[in-house]
């Protein structure tokens, strides 16, 4: 079968600069590794940058059949270029033009990378997240929310502009950062002391959860996942893979992992981030709806710890996507 690979590397392939400009993309090392395990299976691959000439490409690499029925497929790795819900333009484009791709359509996107969004739905659907409150100024009233708090922009990535905020004084001058470097509204939430465990997806309906990842902070003063500490390896910390958790509370982890997946619309694969405080209590912190798939990533781990190689979790990857789609695994 025919597969593209799109990402975003070259951000050169728009027509006007608009919007917030993207700083996050896939490393070439991991991209190139995606094709590979593509081409091991097969596949005829196809690198493609995810900008205003991809459906031009698109086109020509799989061309529909006379019953205009789709040739081929995307490997959606484009978390886009510039702009608002940026990890949706790719998959707008692909819904529009009738191409398949794999991962969340462009409103699953949408709604993960909404911080505020995602904790409405999940917290609407039962499920646990920090109390929280959407700033821009600073000065709003913050008497509901325990100090410290966590305090990042509404719509990033990566933990891109996370401060952790100790006392009231200091929150006006942390929003105001937000509000100025990011030009979006600030989430202002509880910060939740104890263990981080990440939960990674795979497929639908019922989707897989494989085994749970921990972020061993150690004796650091700092234990959160900063971007540095997402991107530097000096700074990252260890990861526990399967988490040293009780059944009773793994169960109640997986399910509501689960749910918030449903609420927020992800598709074929997808990692949660939650925190277990020192009374035992789970809450969730965010969804990422496109997680980083390399071998040393907290999704490409768990899926080590199951007995996925790189090369089989690609491909698994792609067999949902092509199933959810057509209802058949890839001939």
């Amino acid at each position: 079968m025919r597969v593209a690979v799109v990402w975003n590397h070259d951000n050169s392939g728009v027509i006007n600069r608009f919007g917030k400009p993207r700083t996050e993309f896939d490393n070439r090392e991991t991209v190139e590794s995606v094709m590979a395990a593509l081409q091991e299976s097969g596949h005829e691959t196809l690198l493609c940058e995810g900008d205003k000439g991809l459906l031009t490409r698109l086109e020509r690499f799989m061309p529909p059949d006379a019953q205009a029925r789709p040739s081929g497929m995307v490997f959606n790795m484009a978390y886009g270029i510039q702009g608002e819900c940026h990890s949706s333009h790719v998959p707008a484009m692909l819904e529009m033009a009738g191409v398949p791709y794999t991962g969340s359509s462009p409103l699953g996107h949408g709604l993960a990378l909404d911080k505020v969004t995602t904790k409405r739905l999940i917290r609407d659907g039962g499920v646990p997240t920090p109390n929280f409150r959407v700033m821009r100024h600073g000065t709003e009233s913050a008497d509901d929310l325990r100090f410290p708090v966590v305090v990042k922009p509404r719509h990033e990535s990566n933990s891109l502009g996370l401060q952790l905020v100790h006392e009231p004084a200091q929150l006006r001058q942390a929003v105001e950062v937000i509000v100025t470097q990011y030009a979006q509204d600030a989430l202002v939430e509880e910060y939740i002391e104890g263990r981080e465990i990440c939960v990674a997806l795979l497929g639908n309906g019922e989707p897989e959860v494989l085994p749970l990842v921990e972020q061993d902070f150690g004796d650091r003063e700092t234990r959160l996942m900063t971007w540095e500490a997402k991107n530097i390896a000096v700074a990252a910390p260890q990861k526990i893979c399967p988490a040293q958790i009780g059944s009773n509370l793994a169960t109640i982890l997986r399910n509501i992992s689960v749910a918030a997946f449903r609420a927020c619309q992800c598709r074929d694969y997808a990692r949660v981030d939650l925190r277990i405080d020192r009374g035992g209590q789970t809450f969730v912190l965010e969804i990422n709806s496109m997680p980083g798939l390399s071998t040393t990533s907290s999704y490409g781990l768990a899926a080590t710890t199951t007995g996925h190689s790189f090369s089989s979790l690609v491909n698994r990857i792609l067999a949902i996507a092509h199933t959810r789609y057509f209802g058949i695994g890839i001939p």
